[in-house]
């Protein structure tokens, strides 16, 4: 069995339904921060938003890093001095800050204790996909 393969397809669902979350928690934000005074949407938003995180999410942000170091240990870890690899790391690196940033919001809004409008998680919504973007164009054409 070619491990390398087995190891990079599971990487590949694993980052797939990681970004998926990380897309769509901040949209959920969005329309709990404009719902914010209606108790009842508000706490469906709450089990939406928990449920994404804690059963989606993270899992799929663990395995993805796993699945990735596994990659890495099948490749041989001398690639992890070549300047693409470093920009790929360091990219990850910043999702997964965002994705702990995402979970420090989900428990402002748990608690009601959100203080930011709408616009700011469109705006937010967005650095996911930059970092998905540069992800992508780093690992296709290794630049440099």
């Amino acid at each position: 069995m070619n491990y390398y393969l087995l190891f990079k397809s599971l990487h590949l669902i694993s980052v797939i339904s990681w970004m998926a979350g990380l897309l769509y928690l901040p949209r959920i934000f969005v329309y709990h921060a404009q719902n914010n005074d209606e108790i009842q949407i508000k706490e469906v938003f709450k089990v939406m938003e928990r449920k994404l995180y804690l059963y989606i999410m993270t899992p799929a942000m663990i395995l993805s890093w796993i699945f990735g170091l596994l990659l890495i240990h099948s490749i041989g870890f001398q690639q992890l001095g070549q300047t693409w690899m470093v920009l790929k790391i360091v990219f990850v690196l910043f999702l997964t800050v965002y994705h702990f940033y995402l979970g420090n919001i989900l428990n402002q809004f748990k608690v009601d204790q959100n203080n930011r409008s709408h616009k700011f998680y469109r705006f937010i919504n967005e650095i996911p996909t930059v970092l998905l973007i540069l992800i992508v164009f780093v690992v296709i054409f290794k630049p440099l």
